[in-house]
């Protein structure tokens, strides 16, 4: 889960084998075998039960799970991806009861709770029991997507005052969670992973295989998440930055330096901001289209999206609407215009640092738009230095003819 980046080895395949091997022990799976360790850093006495059916979703859990997930009623079961199976119970209360089993030989096993789809953001719950016998259970913050940005004991999931609980029965793993949300939980994106190595001092080694599912627990069906949220994402992400952070600002750069250009200025500025606007429009589409994809949920950077997006229409409108220059509400359309559009700017990069955020981006995307915002602004204040000497040279040049009439 530090990494999502498979990375093969001989000793890793060879864990691999055993993992095949125990799924194949399933089907002989005895229930006198089983061993069990307990709930987060106690263990747990298992025993009977067991049942040799893959998914083992009728097999009775109170033989070796403590209160409340051994007796749970009203259980929906759910085999979710590999040999992983979700077991969940929901009451009116929103007081949500998860037992995630999966086939465990070394390592550990977690499940992720994700905004957007993606690993950077999301909270897991990871369990695991070492090399002598101890269940562990920990849940971790993934603020990024190097190893040392998966924080152990960090996170956004709503856990209760219940202890969680690991517990080995039989070939397989079972981790236990209680979570109390403010609202029902319906579409959930959730992420599932193993690795094979154990974590060491709370560090979790490279996971060997994940997937991200999204998964509706009013119905318990499974969906595929889409696979393109990455590409999506990044997509999204260069629009927002060529439109709003590059084409946009220099148009805007035009009619204040180069006036003196005329015309030309003004076909060059509605031609910049039209391709400006475009490239916003579609950053903004490709927003929605995730949002309906994966039911993320960022009120605030998708308000300010929306906000621009108004403001940019109205200033569309503007250019169409545009008085003559000896109109009288001509003044009042250039305080408009200008300060619409000024306003329109600033939360355009306000809302590129906040989505950068959100999505976790790396030191590379920073430095781009750092790249960017510095080349804007330093025209800015080149052509700002450059404006001012040439006033200057004009107010000198107009108080030396005033004091020099020519006779």
């Amino acid at each position: 889960m530090a990494s999502w980046v498979f990375r093969a080895s001989p000793s890793r395949l060879l864990l691999r084998l055993l993992w095949a091997l125990g799924l194949l022990s399933l089907v002989a799976a005895d229930g006198d075998a089983s061993y069990a360790a307990g709930a987060a850093e106690v263990g747990y006495g298992g025993g009977g039960g067991g049942g040799g059916e893959l998914e083992l979703c009728n097999n009775d859990l109170s033989y070796f799970l403590p209160p409340p997930y051994g007796n749970m009623s009203n259980v929906i079961c759910k085999p979710v991806w590999n040999t992983f199976v979700l077991r969940y119970t929901q009451n009116e209360d929103n007081v949500m009861n998860i037992v995630l089993s999966a086939v465990y030989t070394t390592g550990w096993v977690g499940i992720g709770f994700s905004k957007d789809g993606m690993m950077v953001g999301s909270s897991a719950i990871v369990g695991w029991v070492t090399k002598k016998g101890q269940a562990r259970a920990r849940q971790y913050y993934l603020q990024g997507s190097r190893k040392s940005q998966v924080i152990a004991d960090k996170g956004e999931l709503p856990l209760t005052g219940i202890p969680s609980s690991v517990v080995l029965h039989g070939p397989r793993i079972y981790l236990a969670f209680q979570l109390k949300f403010e609202k029902p939980l319906h579409h959930q994106p959730l992420i599932l992973a193993f690795g094979f190595s154990y974590p060491t001092h709370l560090h979790l080694s490279h996971h060997d295989d994940k997937t991200t599912i999204r998964f509706d627990f009013n119905a318990g069906s499974t969906s595929d998440a889409p696979n393109d949220l990455g590409k999506m994402k990044k997509n999204h992400g260069i629009l927002a930055i060529l439109g709003w952070g590059l084409i946009l600002p220099f148009g805007a750069i035009i009619p204040r330096y180069f006036k003196h250009k005329d015309p030309l200025w003004y076909y060059l500025h509605s031609v910049i901001q039209l391709v400006g606007f475009v490239f916003g429009l579609a950053a903004v589409v490709l927003g929605q289209q995730l949002y309906n994809k994966i039911g993320a949920h960022f009120p605030t950077h998708r308000g300010i999206g929306i906000f621009i997006l108004v403001l940019s229409i109205l200033q569309i409108l503007a250019f169409f609407l545009r008085p003559n220059k000896e109109g009288k509400i001509r003044r009042y359309w250039n305080w408009y215009h200008h300060s619409m559009g000024r306003l329109a700017l600033l939360f355009g990069a306000l809302n590129i640092v906040l989505g950068m955020q959100i999505g976790g981006a790396g030191d590379d995307w920073k430095i781009g738009y750092g790249f960017v915002l510095g080349i804007v602004l330093l025209s800015v204040i080149v052509l700002e230095v450059l404006k001012w000497i040439k006033r200057s040279e004009e107010k000198k040049m107009a108080s030396t003819f005033q004091m020099n009439p020519v006779q």
